[in-house]
């Protein structure tokens, strides 16, 4: 019920392109955001999904953040996972142009699940350096497999908690972090603030599922108002956060 509140009001006080003055914002959402050409990575996307939705493979799944709202059992069959536990089909496209619009070198992205999003990350600039990180380890053995089935050459996929792993992450800088595990506030704080010296001014945070709970939302408007950021792009599903000191700061709101 709160998402649908949350959906309703967020229909009411959104935008397109229209009235956006920054040019910076203004050529993200109408040469990324808006582009409507048919990239040939949406059919390997695709591809990879349908060989997914396919899987009879039943995982045994230890969830260390606050878990799926449709798959309640620990035991779950792949096929049903794709639906309810990876980055949708939207989404999966979404994180591919951002990555190609950006051109992000080095990234990290924290939940792996079943790689749909390590994977347009992949497609998007094979020669970037992709760290990701998956808290379950039937999980994170059963997608390193299909992606190097894939011959993915560009990814290391790293098993075990995030607040463990992220101190000894050896990068001095990312271009992009992908938030997309452990839905909870007080944690995607804790991670927001962990990789904070992480940033350089054109690093992009993208968080997930930002209206989850009602403690997400809270999570969000926190970094929003966190003083390091400047500039935030909220599409509902997913919210993007900018550091760059040149910008004025400014909260948007667009339709996807």
């Amino acid at each position: 019920m709160y998402q649908i509140i949350a959906y309703i009001k967020f229909l009411f006080s959104s935008t397109n392109q229209h009235g956006i003055h920054s040019p910076f914002i203004y050529s993200f959402v109408t040469k990324c955001l808006y582009d409507k050409k048919k990239h040939e990575a949406y059919s390997k996307l695709n591809d990879y999904r349908k060989a997914l939705q396919k899987s009879n493979t039943i995982l045994q799944v230890k969830d260390l953040g606050e878990g799926s709202k449709v798959l309640d059992a620990n035991q779950r069959m792949v096929g049903k996972m794709v639906k309810t536990s990876s980055s949708s089909k939207k989404d999966s496209e979404l994180l591919y142009r951002f990555s190609k619009y950006f051109g992000f070198k080095k990234i990290i992205e924290l939940g792996t699940s079943l790689g749909m999003g390590t994977y347009a990350f992949s497609l998007a600039n094979p020669s970037a350096t992709i760290t990701t990180i998956e808290g379950c380890p039937n999980t994170s053995a059963f997608t390193k497999s299909k992606l190097e089935e894939l011959n993915i050459k560009n990814i290391d996929l790293l098993t075990g908690y995030f607040a463990d792993i992220i101190p000894q992450l050896k990068e001095d800088h990312y271009d992009f972090v992908f938030y997309d595990g452990h839905h909870n506030k007080n944690a995607t704080i804790q991670y927001f603030e962990a990789l904070l010296p992480k940033v350089h001014n054109e690093t992009i945070f993208v968080f997930d599922d930002i209206y989850w709970s009602k403690g997400m939302t809270e999570a969000w408007d926190y970094i929003k108002a966190h003083n390091a950021v400047t500039v935030t792009v909220d599409c509902f599903y997913l919210g993007l956060v900018f550091f760059r000191k040149e910008q004025v700061k400014e909260h948007f709101k667009i339709r996807v």
